[in-house]
């Protein structure tokens, strides 16, 4: 098939330029509108594919379940109507406990993971204990379980009976969950600065910044937007385990299910209080899902990171 060189030069502008439009006067070749008339057919019958597939899997697993020999007490134990619509108000007004915990915990270790990697990149020998101790907070926090330094905070200060610090579980559990989760993010923010090429930091010098002017205006930029999606993905983690400050008897969402649990022996309001932790989690998850593709896209088109 001949095409023209009107046809190709064109076609070649709409692929890659986007210069080609209705108004002046282009009708694209039948070549062209049997290829998109192919993606378009490809692009149903993966849809197609994929949706029957979806459907045959969640039939299989529904028959397994439902037809198990213990599915009739399962469903009564754990999927109870009556206790499901008495927990769901009890476990949103927890949530709000979880909801302003995130808040105020992911900011506080956005702060302090920030300034312990700072301590950790700092350069020359007199920072040493500096650099030592930032380099054994995180080794400790990252090695200790989140439900261990809950219960020695939340059980262990208390029992210090120490004057002027609270025994409140809500802010003694969100100092666990901070002093945990600083530790990780501090080693995010700290491979963020060191991915940054020394030239920056060296070009910022010649240019007449001070070290902690090009930490301040040209490192920490850069290193910050590089490590977006593993801050994301930290924080999603942080959402979750904000539950965790119930073992010291506050009243969040996982408590308020507890207490139903305790008093009527049906667990139900678990699932309740894990589908409501699921939903909170989802549009988060998602938005990390987006700015990670979108970075992507941008450091495969030669934009800015």
């Amino acid at each position: 098939m001949t095409v023209t060189k009107e046809e190709s030069g064109h076609e070649g502008a709409d692929d890659h330029g986007g210069m080609s439009g209705e108004g002046d006067g282009y009708v694209p070749s039948q070549r062209r509108l049997d290829r998109e008339r192919h993606k378009r057919a490809r692009a149903r019958r993966a849809t197609a594919i994929a949706a029957l597939s979806t459907l045959v899997t969640v039939v299989v697993l529904y028959l397994v379940v439902v037809n198990a020999p213990g599915w009739p007490r399962t469903k009564e134990t754990f999927f109870n109507g009556e206790y499901a619509r008495e927990a769901f108000p009890k476990v949103l007004e927890g949530l709000w406990l979880n909801v302003r915990l995130l808040l105020i915990c992911g900011a506080a270790v956005l702060v302090l993971g920030m300034l312990i990697a700072i301590a950790r990149t700092l350069r020359g020998p007199v920072f040493f204990p500096l650099r030592a101790l930032a380099a054994a907070y995180t080794d400790f926090f990252r090695g200790l379980p989140l439900i261990i330094n809950l219960m020695i905070v939340v059980l262990g200060v208390p029992a210090l009976r120490l004057q002027g610090v609270t025994v409140d579980p809500v802010l003694l559990g969100g100092t666990a969950l901070t002093l945990t989760y600083s530790a990780y993010v501090a080693e995010v923010f700290r491979a963020g600065i060191e991915s940054v090429h020394p030239s920056q930091r060296a070009a910022a010098r010649s240019l007449g910044l001070t070290n902690r002017q090009a930490l301040r205006h040209v490192v920490l930029p850069q290193a910050v937007r590089r490590q977006v999606p593993p801050l994301l993905n930290d924080l999603v983690s942080l959402q979750k385990d904000t539950g965790l400050v119930s073992i010291g008897g506050a009243v969040d969402a996982v408590r308020a299910a507890d207490i139903i649990v305790g008093r009527s022996l049906n667990y139900t309001p678990y699932i309740v209080a894990g589908l409501v932790f699921v939903a909170l989690t989802i549009p988060m998850t998602r938005f990390t899902d987006w700015v990670t593709a979108r970075m992507d896209r941008r450091r495969a088109q030669g934009g800015a990171l």
